[in-house]
């Protein structure tokens, strides 16, 4: 029986495979969250004019969220790693540079 195969074992299970880890790590979008809620609350509840630092603090938040994605690991960016890095800190510094600009050009009011 030394070199023969015995057929009547049963087949090992293969192992259970868990799915690849997606870095859901929240942290990263709940500063970019709480950096816009700031703005937008400070915006609202500010008084007059206070629409413009409001909407600056907004677009830095976003700028912060452009820094995040491109120097932490996709696994540590969590919920801003949408597409390819590239993609995600170009639309993320460009939405923040844009609501900063629109906040210094559009006048005062009177």
């Amino acid at each position: 029986m030394t070199g023969e195969l015995i057929m009547d074992q049963p087949e090992v299970e293969p192992e259970r495979r868990l799915p690849p880890d997606r870095g859901l790590s929240p942290w990263a979008l709940l500063i970019v969250l709480a950096g816009v809620l700031a703005g937008l609350g400070y915006a609202v509840l500010g008084g007059t004019g206070a629409w413009r630092v409001g909407s600056m603090i907004i677009g830095a938040a976003l700028g912060v969220g452009g820094l995040l994605r491109l120097f932490l690991p996709k696994a540590s960016a969590g919920l801003l790693a949408v597409r390819a890095r590239g993609f995600d800190v170009t639309m993320l510094i460009l939405a923040g540079a844009a609501v900063i600009a629109l906040a210094l050009v559009i006048p005062s009011g009177r």
